[in-house]
């Protein structure tokens, strides 16, 4: 893409920002370009957000029915996924899924825990709460 061609649409959830794309200058080399956003990103961002908030929904049912865990919800509150939260706190993917059911959760050490807070970007306490309502 040359560097006259970058979208420049202003995308709503770039809220006024920009960011970084490499495009190609006048002479053939490629150059950090600012772009804010274009169509076809907003609208595959907003499906992605709108997925992780159905995602979260769900969770916070299963979590107040008794059938999973408030880290469930809080994943996808944060717009992560199992494989994303696995990798931000060093656990395996498959230890991360068996936390993520309520007997298991409320026995996890409070090292482990702690690693949850800081993906999460929570306090260790906070981790046990979810909301009255969405």
């Amino acid at each position: 893409m040359k560097k006259n061609e970058v979208p420049q649409q202003n995308a709503k959830a770039f809220m006024g920002h920009s960011k970084v794309l490499y495009a190609l200058d006048e002479q053939g080399r490629y150059v950090p370009t600012p772009c804010n956003g274009w169509e076809a990103e907003e609208i595959v961002l907003d499906q992605a957000i709108a997925e992780f908030q159905h995602s979260a929904a769900a969770a916070w049912q299963r979590a107040r029915q008794g059938v999973g865990s408030a880290l469930e919800y809080h994943m996808y509150r944060q717009r992560m996924d199992l494989v994303l939260l696995a990798q931000s706190t060093g656990f395996f993917r498959w230890r991360v899924r068996r936390h993520l059911r309520p007997g298991v959760f409320e026995k996890l050490s409070n090292r482990c825990r702690q690693h949850y807070a800081e993906a999460l970007g929570l306090a260790p306490a906070q981790l046990d709460v979810l909301p009255d309502q969405l």
